[in-house]
């Protein structure tokens, strides 16, 4: 190619890119924004300014502001860009920096969309971006942003096949509001009854994303730092009374092995092969004695349960010390079902060997504590101890505090002599550490506590600042008991929650400012946040995780038994009974239109009689062209002939009044009569079919 034609090349490109209406370009551009939306907290600051960037110069582009860039310019961005990408990564391969790089190479798309074909490209590309982010967001805000989303596509669609169409973005909503509606009643049926396939985000995935949620480390300050969200941690639903607040320990995992301020796992779980968890642990109706839990993503293994319970669904399963677990991190919302057992467990017993990992502790360390835990023991049982050591956090002036002093050496010793302030992190690993310096086997349990009614009371909401941390000890005759030192210090947290707790300091969420929480005094603020909250935990319940065995456990209520086979049989009839109904709709739109256009049945007639003098209309053919072949072929009809052509463009092409129009037509169906009569004195006989 010569230097010449690559010049020419350049400017046909650049002359191309105004070749797209500027209403379609913006439609695209507002679609790429709001379909952006869902992502903005995952992605790197650099990637959305160069988004924007990359759009806006599109956009300028299309004005004559700037022009786009040639195809050196263009790659020379684009391996920039995916340096910065490469430097970005550091060579991790998450499900982020996928979608990551998909972001990029859609905001690289922007730079040579120049036709028609590169819209309908990048179209298709934008609905496919969409979907990804439902891999992030299941909530029914988010997908409610995505179908706008995609409802701005198809408005640019229509753009930009017809740009010139008066009235064309009223009209394009009204075609786009039409379609959904005749849609709907279909697309409501197929996804109740089309076999359910586990969808994308059931897959193991694997994201970078750091979670807010108790860990399987516990630092005294981690919880208090937890206590300041208000993001949800799970939501319950019980199918008889709920427990009362006091009772609602959900028990996470336990930590007992103390390195150094540390509490940890000493064992770690064992590897388990990954596998997909089923979103949709529900079955049928709920017992007296079950409860549903929804679960927020953790990207831990652990499920949370109170003590007592047992599994139900199949996609949890217990492991040792009465913990529940999944089968691989729940990266998701899962939905999982429990009972509790009616009758008191007995008491398990367990050999020295096992007891003695519950007695580690530092070689040295806290010698105040170690000192006090061994004054009890000369003269004290091991439940006796327990209960003096209970006595003392209430009698004694010890404080719940979300503000903790510093107490970086001998923090054990500090807490239980010096300061007498801290959160439940505090007093569970000091009562731990005491309780084991006197020879009683103890771990530290973290998991939740508390949970407050949802929208109409039907079912629990567990916030992260409902975590928890409290003791269990294990007493010969009665196996391991639960020990809840803020249950001595602070009654309030344990009954009603951590905002009485804490409401003297005024500590309760006062680095949230955003939190609805934090206005519970503000009753139309919690109402809509109750209210919000009620129809995401529908939407997740019955929409996201209705899945295979939801779906089954709902057609086996149907007479007949439905299995996979009839599921599909009744899929299919039901595609083929839409598709019947709507081409029926469609068909019957038609002839009602026809019927109100008066105007066309008056054409439709004339039609008919240019067609029996002999005069058949061709395809494509104006009302002037067939009035002149009329007059040529019946001379006495040739003025009438010209005369309603005239009449009919008039009507179609100048814009006049209604009352005009309706006199105007009045007219023509005399000028059709005078036609009539015109033909028949020449001799030519109306009802004749021409050839």
């Amino acid at each position: 190619m010569s230097f010449l034609d690559r010049i020419r090349g350049t400017q046909s490109e650049e002359a191309t890119a105004t070749n797209l209406p500027s209403r379609a370009l913006l439609w695209l551009i507002a679609s790429f924004a709001l379909l952006l939306s869902p992502q903005w907290d995952r992605l790197p600051l650099w990637l959305i300014a160069a988004c924007a960037v990359l759009a806006a110069w599109r956009w300028l582009a299309q004005y004559g502001r700037v022009r786009l860039p040639g195809r050196l310019l263009r790659t020379g961005i684009m391996l920039v860009l995916i340096g910065v990408y490469v430097a970005t990564v550091q060579g991790r391969f998450t499900v982020d920096t996928a979608a990551s790089f998909f972001v990029l190479a859609v905001g690289l798309k922007w730079l040579e969309t120049r036709s028609v074909r590169d819209f309908y490209v990048l179209f298709f590309i934008l609905v496919y971006l969409a979907s990804v982010n439902f891999l992030f967001h299941q909530e029914i805000l988010w997908a409610l942003v995505n179908f706008t989303g995609i409802a701005l596509l198809l408005v640019g669609l229509q753009v930009l096949n017809a740009p010139e169409l008066p009235g064309g973005m009223t009209s394009g909503w009204r075609r786009l509001g039409g379609m959904f509606l005749k849609t709907l009643p279909i697309v409501v049926l197929l996804f109740v009854f089309f076999p359910r396939m586990s969808p994308l985000w059931s897959v193991p995935l694997v994201s970078g994303e750091a979670r807010t949620g108790i860990s399987d480390t516990m630092r005294p300050g981690d919880i208090s730092n937890l206590a300041q969200s208000s993001e949800r941690a799970f939501r319950v639903t019980f199918g008889g009374e709920m427990p009362a607040y006091r009772e609602r320990y959900w028990r996470g995992l336990i930590l007992d092995y103390l390195d150094g301020e540390t509490w940890r796992q000493g064992q770690q779980e064992p590897f388990r092969a990954l596998g997909r968890v089923a979103v949709d642990g529900g079955i049928g109706e709920l017992e007296p004695n079950q409860y549903d839990v929804l679960l927020e993503p953790t990207d831990q293994r652990w499920a949370f349960a109170l003590e007592g319970s047992r599994a139900v669904s199949d996609n949890v399963f217990e492991d040792s010390a009465d913990l529940f677990r999944f089968r691989r991190p729940a990266d998701s919302p899962v939905r999982y079902r429990l009972a509790l057992e009616s009758e008191a467990s007995v008491a398990e017993t367990q050999n020295a060997a096992e007891l003695r990992r519950y007695l580690q502790l530092p070689q040295e360390g806290n010698p105040r504590a170690r000192e006090f835990a061994r004054e009890l023991r000369r003269t004290m049982g091991d439940e006796q101890v327990v209960r003096t050591l209970l006595q003392r956090f209430r009698e004694q002036e010890y404080f719940y505090t979300l503000r903790p002093p510093a107490m970086p050496e001998d923090g054990i010793d500090s807490l239980l002599f010096d300061e007498k302030r801290g959160f439940c992190a505090h007093y569970a690993g000091a009562t731990t550490f005491v309780l084991r310096a006197a020879g009683i086997p103890s771990r530290v349990v973290v998991g939740y506590q508390g949970g407050e009614n949802g929208a109409g009371g039907d079912y629990l909401i567990v916030r992260q600042y409902d975590a928890h941390a409290w003791v269990e000890a294990y007493i010969d005759g009665r196996g391991w008991v639960r020990i809840d030192p803020t249950a001595a210090i602070a009654p309030d947290r344990i009954e009603s929650g951590l905002r009485d707790a804490v409401a003297e300091e005024g500590s309760f969420l006062e680095n949230n400012w955003a939190s609805p929480q934090r206005y519970a005094d503000v009753a139309l603020v919690q109402w809509a946040s109750l209210q919000l909250d009620r129809i995401n935990y529908q939407w997740q319940r019955w929409v996201v995780g209705y899945q295979g065995q939801s779906q089954m456990d709902l057609m086996s209520r149907l007479p007949g038994g439905f299995g996979m086979r009839e599921l599909g049989y009744m899929t299919a009839g039901i595609v083929g009974a839409g598709l019947l109904i709507a081409g029926l709709i469609s068909a019957l739109q038609m002839r009602r239109g026809e019927r109100r256009d008066a105007l066309r049945r008056v054409v439709d007639t004339w039609h008919r009689l240019c067609a029996s003098a002999g005069v058949p209309v061709r395809h494509g053919e104006t009302p002037s062209v067939l009035a002149s072949r009329l007059a040529k072929a019946e001379p006495a009809a040739g003025d009438s002939a010209r005369l309603f052509a005239r009449m009919v463009n008039s009507h179609y092409y100048s814009a006049g009044k209604d009352d005009e129009g309706v006199e105007q037509l009045k007219r023509m169906r005399r000028l059709l009569a005078t036609m009539k009569r015109q033909l028949r004195r020449s001799g030519t006989r109306t009802g004749r079919s021409s050839d």
